[in-house]
């Protein structure tokens, strides 16, 4: 990826993640702008999402924001100077899900390998 398409799509992700909390459809909740991706020629965008809330939220989140792509569209036009206005897909962002569960299997790891440090260490050692 070019240094130039990374600072189109850190824009893009920019503009959308302050226009998002202004929108004013009660299916969207808390929604958080992760990262954007956009083609070369700046036709389509893929921005990813992530929900708090439970899974129904989530849906209802991603129908609101999937109605609202024009008024995002808009904003990013009127705000940035591109040679085109993406067209917008959201999709939901699982990395922060995966990242809590990786964090909730290492700290359910952290006591037995700790345990398992202790134990070694009490052994009689000679230093050999």
């Amino acid at each position: 990826m070019t240094e130039r398409m990374r600072r189109v799509n850190e824009s893009v992700r920019q503009v959308l993640s302050e226009a998002v909390p202004e929108l004013k459809d009660p299916r969207i909740g808390f929604v958080t702008v992760t990262g954007v991706v956009t083609s070369p020629d700046l036709r389509h965008a893929r921005v990813f999402v992530s929900v708090l809330g439970n899974l129904q939220k989530q849906q209802q989140s991603m129908m609101g924001l999937e109605a609202a792509h024009g008024v995002l569209q808009t904003r990013i036009s009127r705000e940035l100077r591109l040679k085109r206005t993406p067209q917008l897909a959201f999709e939901y962002d699982r990395s922060v899900e995966e990242g809590v569960r990786m964090s909730a299997l290492i700290d359910a790891l952290a006591p037995a390998v700790s345990q398992a440090a202790e134990s070694d260490g009490d052994g009689d050692d000679d230093g050999r």
